[in-house]
């Protein structure tokens, strides 16, 4: 009897005290919960004014083919001749006389053919030298395809996005960024300058590198690259109706030196390819570089007299090195064939122009997997390793 008495009391006392509890309580309680809820829509309204004012930077520039002081910032002297000197020396493979190169791929077809080595300096990021030669086609016409963005954006999967930032008429300076897409890595940014330069019979010269610009400011979501050396040489082919790109690559984006030249070597025949169809295509389609306004290539400039006349003589002896067209034999023909394996051209299509290597900030799974992805390149490639040159992996 006397347990029950018991029992009941501390029921009762616990009872009381859970109600006065509450009781004391209920006004804390509600204003910690208002005060959550004062912090939660804080945040909200600051993520959603941050949203507003970077969307309204991302969009495109209306004043970007205006004159430069109207925005208030200079990209005159973003690239200048002296960049157009550094591009004709690494064209000519005049920089450094010690630098070895090692052959990545070399690979034809009817249409085109396509060769490409590396070199690995003491003071930089991987250089990459590449040529490529297409058939029946002109200067001008290759010229505008490789600078038209806007019609890349429909056959280049890899361009998520690309917007003009500003234009520079009396240099021809273009400001541009844009977003490509990896497998497996973290999406990448390019804030990029370039320019445009004529040169004699037909010879056309463009240098792009990495700048900074108000209207792009970095982002949490993607990986800004930061270095970023790049330029081509397009010209025609002597004796034949075709012509020529001789590009110059050197970007550093923090990917290890053979998987990078790996990932190269198995999917950049794939995308010269693709860029060739595309560029079948580009003649049927109305001029989408007049119908996108004001470019480096509508204020292109002409090269300096003492630049080309270092440039003249190489030019015509490496054009008559590359226009010997040797027949393509039986083995060839099957390399030259695009890949069909969907893993190629979906899993390790790392490049985008000539190449586009990547930093990754990626997670253990997705290491894991671009590991077990190169592992089965390296074994499917092995039986066509034999009758290409040396991939330099």
């Amino acid at each position: 009897m006397v347990k029950i008495v018991d029992l009941r009391r501390v029921q009762g006392m616990f009872q009381g005290s859970s109600e006065e509890f509450w009781r004391e309580n209920v006004y804390g309680g509600l204003a910690t919960l208002v005060a959550l809820l004062f912090v939660l829509a804080w945040h909200c309204a600051k993520r959603f004014v941050f949203w507003k004012s970077s969307s309204s930077k991302s969009s495109p520039v209306g004043v970007s083919n205006s004159d430069p002081t109207s925005s208030g910032f200079s990209i005159s002297e973003m690239v200048t001749d002296a960049d157009l000197k550094f591009l004709i020396e690494n064209l000519e493979e005049k920089t450094r006389e010690n630098e070895k190169w090692d052959n990545v791929i070399e690979k034809r077809n009817d249409l085109l053919s396509y060769h490409a080595k590396c070199c690995k300096p003491k003071d930089g990021p991987v250089k990459y030298l590449s040529s490529t030669i297409f058939e029946n086609c002109s200067p001008e016409k290759l010229r505008d395809f490789y600078m038209d963005n806007d019609y890349r954006k429909q056959w280049d999967k890899m361009l998520i996005e690309h917007e003009q930032l500003q234009v520079d008429k009396n240099k021809g300076v273009e400001v541009g960024r844009s977003i490509k897409k990896f497998p497996l890595l973290t999406a990448r940014e390019y804030v990029l300058a370039w320019r445009l330069w004529e040169g004699k019979d037909n010879t056309f010269y463009c240098f792009i590198k990495e700048c900074e610009h108000p209207l792009a400011p970095p982002q949490k979501k993607y990986v800004r690259v930061s270095i970023f050396r790049s330029g081509w040489q397009i010209r025609k082919v002597p004796g034949r109706n075709a012509c020529e790109i001789k590009m110059f690559h050197q970007e550093d984006a923090g990917l290890n030196v053979e998987m990078a030249k790996l990932a190269f070597s198995r999917g950049i025949w794939s995308y010269v390819c693709k860029m060739d169809t595309a560029l079948r295509r580009y003649s049927t389609i109305s001029n989408h570089q007049l119908s996108s306004g004001a470019t480096a290539v509508t204020f292109i400039k002409k090269v300096p007299p003492g630049l080309e006349a270092t440039d003249s003589m190489t030019s015509q002896e490496n054009s008559a090195a590359t226009s010997v067209h040797r027949p393509i034999t039986g083995g060839e023909r099957k390399l030259s064939r695009t890949p069909s394996k969907k893993f190629l051209a979906n899993g390790l299509l790392i490049l985008g122009g000539v190449v586009c290597l990547s930093r990754g900030h990626s997670s253990l799974g997705a290491k894991v997997a671009m590991a077990y992805i190169l592992t089965k390149l390296g074994k499917r490639g092995a039986s066509s390793s034999e009758s290409s040159p040396s991939s330099g992996a």
